[in-house]
């Protein structure tokens, strides 16, 4: 596990960066805080004992996305890419499919730093901010915690149908996810059946939903649009700021988070790393 001494330098080499650049970095707290001592996750880089370079990957599955940063007094010195070949090793071990880089769509540091290693845009992710509105609910779509052995396989076909992990990727995300103390498993029945699942994380006033997806067969008949009406009401009245995050090319779910009052304020580029 990461000690609170490196969050907090982590945290404060963020708030550096951002200001620096004026941009926001994706470093996933929710899993930051939660690490396991099974794997190398994280890298750090010290200079004079402050944190002058940090580097976080995330699994999911057998893929892993990587962002990083580097104190703007200390960059082209090499840290970055001492951070990243320490993290393209240990995905190496782990053997992989997939590794992406995460940079902020408005970075430019970041974008002349990728010109010289191989690898290719594949995905924009847009962060989405829900702005109030009324928002409607119907009795009849049940949102639920998800607890059992069938809503777990439930969760598993959800991510391989609707998010393209294979099924050995989908169970091992599972496993590797399921001890997260900031989120709660969702899932989403009508007719008393499972339609779908979500994912929340609840950390410092803020709540954000991932993994959200219903089984393509139900979708189109406003299943999800209802049961992400809920959960939204849910969150608001705990007093919560409410986020997602969905691509770009998902224009479909676009649209469905638009009619929800979520409105996009920022952008994540996803490069795919030939290694």
């Amino acid at each position: 596990m990461l000690s609170k001494k490196e969050i907090n330098d982590i945290k404060t080499l963020q708030e550096i960066c951002e200001k620096d650049g004026s941009l926001q970095l994706k470093l996933n707290f929710d899993m930051l805080e939660t690490r396991s001592d099974n794997h190398k996750e994280d890298f750090f880089h010290y200079e004079e004992g402050k944190l002058a370079g940090f580097l976080g990957s995330y699994y999911f599955g057998n893929k892993v996305e990587i962002c990083g940063m580097v104190n703007p007094g200390y960059r082209r010195r090499g840290i970055f890419t001492k951070l990243l070949d320490l993290a393209l090793e240990e995905a190496k071990k782990r053997e992989v499919r997939t590794v992406l880089l995460n940079a902020p769509t408005e970075s430019q540091s970041a974008k002349e730093f990728l010109r010289n290693i191989p690898c290719s845009l594949t995905m924009v992710e847009h962060q989405m901010k829900w702005h109030k509105i009324e928002l409607i609910e119907d009795p009849t779509i049940i949102v639920r915690p998800s607890f059992s052995e069938e809503d777990l396989e439930a969760e598993i076909q959800l991510d391989v149908q609707c998010f393209g992990l294979n099924e050995k990727e989908a169970r091992q995300y599972k496993l590797e996810t399921k001890d997260l103390k900031t989120d709660r498993r969702l899932i989403i029945e009508t007719g008393g059946k499972i339609a779908g699942k979500m994912r929340l994380s609840e950390m410092n006033g803020e709540s954000w939903i991932y993994g959200f997806a219903i089984f393509p067969e139900l979708q189109g008949k406003g299943i999800g649009r209802k049961a992400l009406s809920k959960v939204v009401n849910i969150e608001n009245d705990k007093g919560l700021s409410i986020f997602l995050e969905v691509e770009a090319v998902n224009s479909l779910a676009l649209k469905l988070y638009e009619s929800c009052g979520f409105r996009s304020y920022h952008s994540q580029d996803y490069y795919k790393v030939t290694y």
